[in-house]
C-alpha cells in the first residue's frame, strides 16, 4: 500500500516539472506586415466581397405568419376591452 501512494506523489509531483520543460508555445504571433502584392490581393477580395453584398436583394416584407390576422391598430383595443370587462365582473366598475 505505501508503494502505491509513493507511485501516486510521484506522478502528482511530476506533471508540473513536465510541463515546465514542454517547448514555449507563443499564443500571441508577432505582427507580420504583407507585402504591396498581397495588399493588393486583399483590395480586390474585398472589392468583391462588396460587390457580392450588393447583389443580395433587400427584405420586402416580414415573415410574420399571423399578419394577415391581427392589424396594428386594434392592438390597443382589446387591453381597454379587458380591462373594462374586469371590473365589471369585480363589481368596482366606475360610472
Amino acid at each position: 500500500m505505501k508503494l502505491l501512494r509513493g507511485v501516486a506523489v510521484s506522478v502528482l509531483l511530476a506533471g508540473p516539472a513536465y510541463a515546465q520543460g514542454m517547448p514555449n508555445v507563443n499564443l500571441v504571433p508577432e505582427i507580420q506586415h504583407k507585402t504591396p502584392e498581397e495588399k493588393a490581393q486583399d483590395a480586390i477580395r474585398e472589392k468583391a466581397y462588396r460587390e457580392s453584398l450588393r447583389k443580395i436583394p433587400d427584405a420586402k416584407a416580414s415573415n410574420d405568419p399571423w399578419g394577415d390576422v391581427r392589424s396594428g391598430d386594434s392592438s390597443a383595443t382589446p387591453k381597454a376591452k379587458t380591462a373594462t370587462t374586469r371590473q365589471k365582473k369585480n363589481g368596482s366598475a366606475a360610472e
